[in-house]
């Protein structure tokens, strides 16, 4: 049975802010259902930001966990991070769900996923979904150079050309900043 899947998301840390930009199309198969998705999400009182990428239904359950974890550890990302990774790999309904967050307080970011992984980026940026390995080369390679761009503008630019490559991934790119 084919699922709706959410698909390409890029976080990037620049000057002491974070963006998180992601495209909107959601496929149903090999259908576009939608092009206007917002699959980033403000959380814990806009402190915290993720962005999903996998089947739109679980990545709305992880959303309500995540917050849940900010709320029981007083915004502190990582451990939220660390305990809902723990719960989603040691939850027998939980260890189902497929798809993969990257979340953000503005200054770490972490990828988390069914695997109990809590993943920081190596470089300044990171990236998820069909779309993602494209949207991190092109992050990487606007942060190796010398310009004045934003991290804002380094996400847009990177899911736009993530758009031109990879068939699930659009140019209706959706981006918020802490």
């Amino acid at each position: 049975m084919a699922s709706f899947k959410g698909t390409t998301i890029v976080a990037v840390r620049k000057n002491g802010k974070v963006a998180i930009a992601g495209d909107g199309q959601v496929t149903y198969g090999n259908t576009v259902l939608k092009g206007n998705a917002h699959k980033i999400r403000h959380l814990f009182g806009g402190k915290v930001i993720t962005g999903f990428a996998g089947t739109t239904a679980d990545a709305f359950t992880l959303f309500e966990l995540f917050e849940v974890k900010l709320k029981q550890y007083n915004g502190d990302l990582t451990r939220s991070a660390v305990e809902l990774a723990k719960q989603w790999r040691t939850d027998k309904q939980l260890r189902q769900l497929e798809a993969m967050l990257l979340v953000t307080d503005g200054e770490k970011i972490f990828l988390l996923n069914g695997a109990g992984d809590v993943v920081d980026p190596e470089q300044n940026a990171m990236g998820i979904g069909s779309g993602g390995n494209f949207a991190l080369s092109a992050a990487l390679a606007y942060l190796d150079v010398d310009n004045d761009l934003t991290a804002k503008e380094i996400a847009v630019k990177s899911v736009k050309i993530a758009s031109k490559l990879c068939i699930y991934t659009d140019d209706q790119i959706i981006v918020e900043e802490l």
